[in-house]
């Protein structure tokens, strides 16, 4: 048990190291030169949580505070900058120098044989290109770390975790995307998000020919601290487990769990009278849900007209993710954005979460440079101040899911102006084995509802066995109401023979 005081937020301003100190003086904890046990970021994140939040300063030189992204992601690490490059880990770890918009000072550790070395920076260790490099012994220090993984002379690039407490990752083959969010708090309130940053990062020197990278993280805001373990296994489809314990310095009664975010412009369901040369603009097209009760939900995900929020009550959800579904070229005609190889995000509990929902929001924009679709899993229950909560989950990072269900899944959504008034006209495509069977398609019937108020008409069937498709078209009369929930699925001999296709029409 550490006494003492915490040296952790020197950590978080880089003026010294994260390190505790026992009862006899000796140096106990995470910090430079020390012992390392996966216990001490969580003893760091408890005491931490006793002190009242400290901003950093901001303490960046102007000629990297006022560089633009273009010029940031131009600064690439020398070589010799590089942690384990050449040595056959299957792994090479590329610290980040501050600047631009990444200007929190992230400290980074490498824990070898159980000893924590602190990672120097050195400007030397950078090609700036004609950027102007800072002299040699002013600490600019780190703002993350980016990951490659493989054994071979030109390591391929996995992840990155850089800004907030933001990372991303993608599987083989794939452009990166989606954003996770380790920690999100209060999200789409109207008193504003609260944003917290990762502290320090302690990542362990992998065997030799290793397939696993361990990362452990310090996060601090305002109201939480946490120390968060991640593993991390790329391949055809990466995987990241993670554990996060967390501490209240106050009481909180909303956060969110595996939160993640991507973009969405237009497609064929949100269109927005957008002049582009691309014919669609997205890396995430829908929500997908498996939810405590064995349906699974599919949300198509749109750029509103006005800030859009949605729950999906729940309890003990089995999985839930933004999916890319869309993996045709054509269908964007997008050469240098490749919006068809993001990956699509499947966070999978690895507890019970018991009661709570998924939350869904849709944020307007005109820029396909913002995250404005988020998803996350919000607990019902509130945290009181001086609180611990534990969870973990697994978060594939995949070109579809892993066990999707042998359902009929949405291939395709679109909508556009009905007969007249206020009427839209819908067309849903489901794709699957079961509508080749004859059998199945005689008996098959379409659930669709809608809320009170609107109606529905005009609704047909279209079946395709051949491509083992069935498209559904009809008409919504949404009445005088301002917004009206949908619901379709495919049922046969009265069960569901496809996910349940849900949509939100608003005015």
């Amino acid at each position: 048990m550490w006494s003492g005081a915490v040296a952790a937020l020197a950590a978080s301003t880089g003026r010294g190291d994260a390190q505790t100190t026992d009862a006899s003086g000796s140096q106990a904890a995470a910090g430079n030169g020390g012992n390392f046990e996966p216990g001490h970021v969580v003893d760091l994140a408890r005491q931490l949580a006793m002190r009242p939040f400290t901003a950093p300063p901001v303490d960046l030189p102007d000629q990297l505070a006022n560089l633009t992204y273009d010029q940031y992601v131009g600064i690439r690490a020398r070589p010799e900058g590089l942690l384990w490059s050449g040595q056959q880990r299957g792994f090479v770890v590329e610290p980040l120098p501050r600047g631009a918009l990444f200007k929190d000072h992230v400290v980074l550790y490498v824990v070898v044989d159980g000893q924590v070395q602190r990672a120097p920076y050195k400007s030397a260790n950078y090609d700036f290109g004609a950027l102007p490099a800072p002299p040699e012994g002013k600490d600019i220090g780190f703002s993350g770390f980016r990951i490659f993984a493989g054994n071979g002379e030109r390591p391929v690039q996995m992840a990155i975790f850089q800004g907030a407490t933001f990372y991303r990752a993608m599987a083989r083959g794939q452009n990166l995307g989606t954003v996770a969010r380790t920690l999100t708090l209060r999200p789409g309130e109207v008193k504003g998000e609260e944003i917290p940053v990762f502290r320090a990062f302690w990542i362990e020197q992998p065997a030799l020919a290793a397939e696993t990278l361990v990362i452990h993280a310090l996060i601090e805001s305002e109201s939480v601290t946490a120390a968060v373990r991640y593993t991390v296994r790329p391949g055809d489809m990466t995987i990241v487990d993670v554990e996060v314990t967390m501490f209240t310095r106050v009481a909180i009664d909303h956060v969110g769990w595996g939160g993640h975010a991507g973009t969405f412009l237009f497609g064929p369901a949100s269109q927005r009278n957008v002049d582009d040369v691309r014919a669609a603009v997205f890396e995430v097209n829908g929500l997908q849900i498996s939810n405590g009760r064995g349906e699974w939900l599919w949300r198509p995900v749109v750029n509103p007209q006005q800030l859009q929020l949605s729950a999906f009550v729940d309890s003990s959800p089995k999985g839930f993710g933004l999916l890319q579904r869309e993996r045709s070229f054509a269908a964007f005609q997008d050469d240098s954005q490749r919006f068809d190889r993001r990956p699509s995000v499947w966070v999978e509990p690895l507890s019970d979460w018991g009661e709570g929902s998924v939350q869904l929001i849709e944020i307007p924009t005109e820029s396909d440079v913002n995250d404005n679709i988020i998803a996350y899993w919000r607990p019902k229950a509130a945290l009181a101040a001086g609180a611990e909560a534990t969870y973990a989950y697994r978060q594939y990072w995949c070109w579809s899911i892993p066990e999707p269900p042998p359902l009929a899944r949405v291939n395709l959504t679109r909508t556009g102006k009905g007969r007249g008034g206020r009427r839209r006209r819908f067309l849903v495509e489901f794709v699957g084995d079961a509508l080749a069977d004859p059998g199945r398609l005689a008996e098959l019937k379409p659930a669709l509802g809608a809320g009170k108020g609107a109606a529905i008409t005009n609704l047909k069937l279209w079946p395709y066995p051949e491509r083992k498709v069935m498209r559904v078209a009809f008409e919504l009369d949404p009445g005088d109401e301002p917004l009206t929930e949908l619901r379709l699925v495919l049922e046969a001999a009265g069960k569901p023979l496809s996910e349940t296709w849900l949509y939100r029409w608003t005015a």
